[in-house]
C-alpha cells in the first residue's frame, strides 16, 4: 500500500526504488503482487511512463491519506523523543527526596515546561514496574537485578552527638556503643564503626532521620546521620562527629525499568540527578576534628 503511494508520488518504479533504498525489480514485483491480491490493475505500464487506472486513482487517494497519517505519527514520536513531555513519576526515600531531589525537580520543571512530575517520598521501596514509576532513588544495596542502574554518588553516614553529650560522657570508643545512649530507627540495630560491630539498643527509636538529628542536637544520645543532614550542624559546632570522623559509605543509585528506548524525560532527569553531587560529599577531616576539639575544650567560668 505505502509502496504503491511512493511509486505514484515519484512517477515510476525507478524513483520509488531510489527513495526506498531497494531495487527497481523489487518494486515492480511487489506492485504486481499487490495487484494480484486485489484482483485489479492499478497501473498501466508503458515503456515511457506509468498511468493510474481509475481503480488505481481511487486506491491512491486512500493510500496517500494513510501515508500522511503515518508520517504525522512518526513526527509526533520524534518530537516526543526530542522534548520531554507527559508525566514523570519518581520515588525517593523521604530525607533524600526533600533535601536532594526537590531542588532538582524544581529546576527540571522550569527547563521542561511540557512535563509534569509526580514525586513520591517514602522510605518504603516501591516496585517500579508494578506501581508505574519511571525512576527511583535508592541508597545502599540494591535488591532487584532486573532494573537498570546508574550510580550517582555516595552517601557518607557519621556517628554524631552534641557537644554537651560529649562533655558528659567522656572519650567514647566504638567498642562502647553497645552500652552508650543512642538514637536509632529500629528497636535493635547493628552498627559497624572503624571495623567494630556493636549490637545497639537505642534509648530513642524514631522513624525519621530528621527527628533523629533533632534528638541528637538536644543531647539525647549518639545518632547515625548522613552528611546531607548533619553537615551544617557539624560545621557550626552544634554536632560533633565521633570516632575520628569514620564514615559508613553507602552508594546512591538512580534505578529505572529499561535502558532500551529510554524516554527523554527519564534520561534527562537522571542526567540532572548525576549533576547534583555536591550535597553528597563527605565532611572534611578539618570540619570533624574542629567540632570535637571545640566540644572537649574546658568551659571558661562565666564572668561576673
Amino acid at each position: 500500500m505505502l509502496l504503491f503511494a511512493e511509486v505514484v508520488r515519484e512517477g515510476g518504479f525507478t524513483g520509488a526504488a531510489r527513495v526506498l533504498g531497494i531495487t527497481k525489480q523489487t518494486v515492480s514485483e511487489r506492485i504486481a503482487k499487490l495487484e494480484g491480491r486485489l484482483g485489479v490493475r492499478l497501473l498501466e505500464r508503458t515503456t515511457r511512463r506509468l498511468r493510474m487506472t481509475d481503480a488505481g486513482g481511487a486506491y491512491y487517494e486512500r493510500c496517500a491519506a494513510i501515508a500522511a497519517q503515518i508520517d504525522e505519527a512518526n513526527g509526533e514520536v520524534l518530537a516526543y523523543q526530542a522534548e520531554p513531555s507527559g508525566i514523570l513519576r519518581v520515588s525517593a526515600p523521604a530525607l533524600y527526596g526533600r533535601r536532594y531531589l526537590a531542588p532538582v525537580v524544581a529546576r527540571y520543571l522550569l527547563e521542561h515546561p511540557k512535563l509534569r512530575v509526580e514525586l513520591v517520598v517514602s522510605d518504603r521501596r516501591v516496585d517500579l514496574i508494578e506501581e508505574g514509576f519511571d525512576v527511583a532513588l535508592r541508597i545502599g544495596k540494591l535488591d532487584d537485578s532486573s532494573l537498570t542502574t546508574r550510580k550517582l554518588g555516595e552517601s557518607h553516614v557519621y556517628c554524631v552527638a552534641s557537644p554537651g553529650f560529649l562533655r558528659s560522657h567522656g572519650d567514647l570508643r566504638p567498642s562502647a556503643l553497645g552500652t552508650a545512649r543512642t538514637i536509632g530507627l529500629r528497636v535493635f540495630e547493628t552498627w559497624e564503626v572503624a571495623g567494630v560491630r556493636a549490637r545497639v539498643t537505642p534509648a530513642l527509636v524514631v522513624n525519621d532521620l530528621e527527628m533523629a538529628c533533632d534528638a541528637a542536637l538536644a543531647g539525647v544520645g549518639i545518632a547515625r546521620l548522613p552528611a546531607i543532614l548533619c553537615g551544617d550542624a557539624v560545621r557550626e559546632g552544634r554536632l560533633c562527629v565521633l570516632f575520628g570522623g569514620e564514615a559508613t559509605v553507602r552508594p546512591v543509585y538512580a534505578v529505572y525499568p529499561s535502558r532500551q528506548h529510554l524516554p527523554p524525560k527519564v534520561r534527562l532527569f537522571v542526567d540532572a540527578l548525576a549533576e547534583q553531587i555536591e550535597p553528597m560529599r563527605p565532611l572534611s577531616a578539618r570540619q570533624t576534628a574542629a567540632a570535637v576539639a571545640t566540644a572537649r575544650a574546658p568551659r571558661r567560668p562565666a564572668k561576673r
